[in-house]
Protein backbone atom coordinates (compact mmCIF):
# COMPACT_ATOMS: atom_id res chain seq x y z
CA UNK A 1 0.00 0.00 0.00
CA UNK A 2 1.07 3.39 -0.27
CA UNK A 3 1.14 6.32 2.34
CA UNK A 4 0.39 9.67 1.21
CA UNK A 5 2.39 12.60 1.94
CA UNK A 6 0.57 15.96 2.92
CA UNK A 7 1.26 17.32 -0.21
CA UNK A 8 0.13 14.73 -2.25
CA UNK A 9 -2.98 14.47 -0.45
CA UNK A 10 -3.82 18.18 -0.75
CA UNK A 11 -2.57 18.57 -4.41
CA UNK A 12 -5.15 15.50 -5.09
CA UNK A 13 -8.43 17.06 -3.22
CA UNK A 14 -7.52 20.61 -5.26
CA UNK A 15 -7.15 19.11 -8.52
CA UNK A 16 -10.23 16.68 -7.02
CA UNK A 17 -9.51 13.27 -7.90
CA UNK A 18 -8.97 11.48 -4.49
CA UNK A 19 -6.90 8.18 -4.67
CA UNK A 20 -7.24 5.56 -2.04
CA UNK A 21 -4.26 5.19 0.01
CA UNK A 22 -3.38 5.51 3.59
CA UNK A 23 -2.10 8.17 5.55
CA UNK A 24 -0.81 9.07 8.91
CA UNK A 25 -2.78 10.75 11.46
CA UNK A 26 -0.38 13.54 11.01
CA UNK A 27 -1.36 14.16 7.68
CA UNK A 28 -5.18 14.04 8.76
CA UNK A 29 -4.09 16.57 11.22
CA UNK A 30 -2.23 18.77 9.23
CA UNK A 31 -4.86 18.82 6.28
CA UNK A 32 -7.57 20.13 9.04
CA UNK A 33 -5.70 22.56 10.67
CA UNK A 34 -6.52 24.37 6.66
CA UNK A 35 -9.94 23.62 7.14
CA UNK A 36 -12.74 26.59 7.81
CA UNK A 37 -14.05 25.18 11.29
CA UNK A 38 -17.63 25.04 9.73
CA UNK A 39 -16.22 22.49 7.01
CA UNK A 40 -14.02 20.95 9.30
CA UNK A 41 -16.06 18.18 10.62
CA UNK A 42 -17.59 17.34 7.25
CA UNK A 43 -13.72 17.18 5.72
CA UNK A 44 -12.63 14.87 7.80
CA UNK A 45 -15.20 12.76 7.47
CA UNK A 46 -14.57 13.01 3.70
CA UNK A 47 -10.74 11.87 4.23
CA UNK A 48 -11.62 9.26 6.61
CA UNK A 49 -14.31 7.46 3.79
CA UNK A 50 -11.22 8.01 1.11
CA UNK A 51 -8.00 7.31 3.14
CA UNK A 52 -7.16 4.03 5.58
CA UNK A 53 -5.67 6.63 8.77
CA UNK A 54 -2.54 5.29 10.25
CA UNK A 55 -2.29 5.93 13.88
CA UNK A 56 0.48 6.83 15.70
CA UNK A 57 1.02 3.86 17.82
CA UNK A 58 3.83 2.41 19.86
CA UNK A 59 6.04 1.06 16.73
CA UNK A 60 5.91 4.27 15.02
CA UNK A 61 7.19 6.40 18.08
CA UNK A 62 10.01 3.90 18.84
CA UNK A 63 10.65 3.93 14.95
CA UNK A 64 10.66 8.16 14.83
CA UNK A 65 13.09 8.27 17.37
CA UNK A 66 15.90 5.82 15.96
CA UNK A 67 15.40 7.95 13.08
CA UNK A 68 15.55 11.25 14.67
CA UNK A 69 18.81 10.01 16.23
CA UNK A 70 20.49 8.80 13.33
CA UNK A 71 19.56 11.85 11.40
CA UNK A 72 20.68 14.11 14.35
CA UNK A 73 23.83 12.39 14.54
CA UNK A 74 24.64 12.62 11.28
CA UNK A 75 23.85 16.67 11.40
CA UNK A 76 20.73 15.70 9.01
CA UNK A 77 17.12 16.57 10.80
CA UNK A 78 14.00 16.34 8.99
CA UNK A 79 10.94 18.21 10.92
CA UNK A 80 9.17 16.09 13.29
CA UNK A 81 5.70 15.97 11.49
CA UNK A 82 7.53 14.97 8.44
CA UNK A 83 9.60 11.97 10.57
CA UNK A 84 6.69 10.58 12.14
CA UNK A 85 5.18 10.63 8.76
CA UNK A 86 8.40 8.49 7.66
CA UNK A 87 8.27 6.46 10.76
CA UNK A 88 4.25 5.34 10.17
CA UNK A 89 5.16 4.32 6.50
CA UNK A 90 8.21 2.10 7.52
CA UNK A 91 7.13 0.29 10.48
CA UNK A 92 3.89 -0.31 8.71
CA UNK A 93 5.55 -1.48 4.78
CA UNK A 94 3.95 1.31 2.85
CA UNK A 95 6.07 3.18 0.64
CA UNK A 96 5.74 7.04 1.04
CA UNK A 97 4.59 8.61 -1.94
CA UNK A 98 6.01 12.78 -1.31
CA UNK A 99 7.12 15.86 -3.42
CA UNK A 100 9.42 16.27 -0.38
CA UNK A 101 13.31 15.27 -1.62
CA UNK A 102 14.67 15.37 2.21
CA UNK A 103 12.69 11.71 2.56
CA UNK A 104 15.43 10.91 0.43
CA UNK A 105 17.98 10.41 2.89
CA UNK A 106 16.03 8.25 4.78
CA UNK A 107 16.44 5.03 1.90
CA UNK A 108 18.97 4.13 4.11
CA UNK A 109 17.44 3.44 7.03
CA UNK A 110 14.73 1.50 4.90
CA UNK A 111 12.28 3.51 3.97
CA UNK A 112 10.66 2.65 0.59
CA UNK A 113 10.30 6.60 -1.18
CA UNK A 114 8.62 7.64 -3.92
CA UNK A 115 9.40 11.00 -4.92
CA UNK A 116 7.50 12.86 -7.72
CA UNK A 117 8.16 16.14 -9.17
Amino acid sequence: MMLLDTGIVIESIRENRLEPGAISVITLLELLRGVEIDKRRNMKVLIEEVYQVEPLDNAVILEYSSLYQDLKEAGQPIPDADLIVAATAKTRNYELLSRDRHFDRLRDHGLKIRTVI
